[in-house]
């Protein structure tokens, strides 16, 4: 089922300048709980709730037709042309929807019934899909970091234990994969390497850290940050903070608000790297 608002609780869409840290709010709703922006490259917000995706424009939002998929969660991507959405949807495939006219494709293969994908970025030619695979096997839970071809063909799996992984995304050259791990103990920030599957690790501090989003021109990296002890990617968390990673390892802060689940699941920066978006749920 959808994630749903708290009595009194809202949904509120900031943009945040890089450069000064200054925060706008674009959009609030006390109605519809809505989660995970992207970024269009026409400047548009795109966002996803109640099962549906939105795109905000003109200071509304306004639903994309998405041709007859499954509810959606909030795992989505925008080609990087922005012609094709690829959905994360509530049945466990993964599914192209070209934005304007056409059908949507299911682009995931059926790796058995217990088998889920969770779509988190794109490669930068637009030709390869980084999600996260989630299966039960003897009771237990594993998340690895897959790949796929856009086009449909066959996995490639890139981790291969039982550390919990999730949130694998492109970075802006291609070369490397980010994602966030329990491999060090709790949640932290890693890369690995296509093609070698070298494994680097980029945070260690006490904070359990998640959804690493790489700029794209590769000046820092946006991720969600829960307080120490928090246990998988809650929502309604207090104290939860966006971080801004160099590439010289320097940590910056840049906003503390309430949220988590939801806040920025997916790649949410300006295509000119000057800004990124977030959403809050305020009580």
């Amino acid at each position: 089922m959808p994630r749903t608002l708290r009595p009194g609780q809202r949904s509120e869409l900031y943009v945040v300048d890089v450069g000064t840290g200054a925060r706008r709010l674009v959009h609030c709703s006390a109605t519809l709980l809505f989660e995970a922006p992207n970024w269009s490259p026409d400047g548009d917000l795109l966002v996803n709730g109640d099962g549906r995706l939105w795109r905000l424009h003109d200071d509304e939002l306004h639903e994309i037709d998405l041709g007859g998929v499954p509810p959606i969660n909030n795992d989505h991507v925008l080609s990087p042309d922005g012609t094709t959405i690829y959905v994360s949807a509530d049945d466990g495939h993964l599914y192209a929807v070209p934005l304007g006219d056409g059908t949507p494709r299911r682009v995931s293969n059926d790796r058995g019934p217990g088998f889920r994908h969770y779509l988190h970025g794109v490669s930068p030619d637009g030709r390869t899909l980084a999600y996260i695979g989630l299966e039960h096997v003897d009771g237990r839970r594993i998340a690895n970091v897959w790949t796929i071809p856009a086009a449909g063909g066959a996995d490639v799996q890139l981790t291969d234990d039982e550390h919990a992984d999730d949130g694998s995304e492109y970075g802006p050259d291609g070369k490397w994969i980010y994602f966030n791990s329990e491999r060090a103990g709790h949640a932290q920030l890693f890369r690995i390497a296509v093609g070698t599957g070298e494994a680097e690790q980029l945070t260690s501090d006490e904070r359990v850290n998640w959804f690493p989003h790489p700029a794209p021109d590769g000046s820092a990296i946006a991720y969600v940050s829960f307080p120490p002890g928090t246990e998988g990617h809650p929502a309604d968390v207090d104290d939860v903070r966006i971080r801004l990673l160099a590439p010289d390892g320097e940590v910056r802060e840049v906003v503390t608000l309430f949220g988590g689940q939801g806040t920025m699941n997916v790649p949410s920066w300006s295509p000119d790297s000057r800004s990124f978006a977030y959403v809050a749920y305020p009580l």
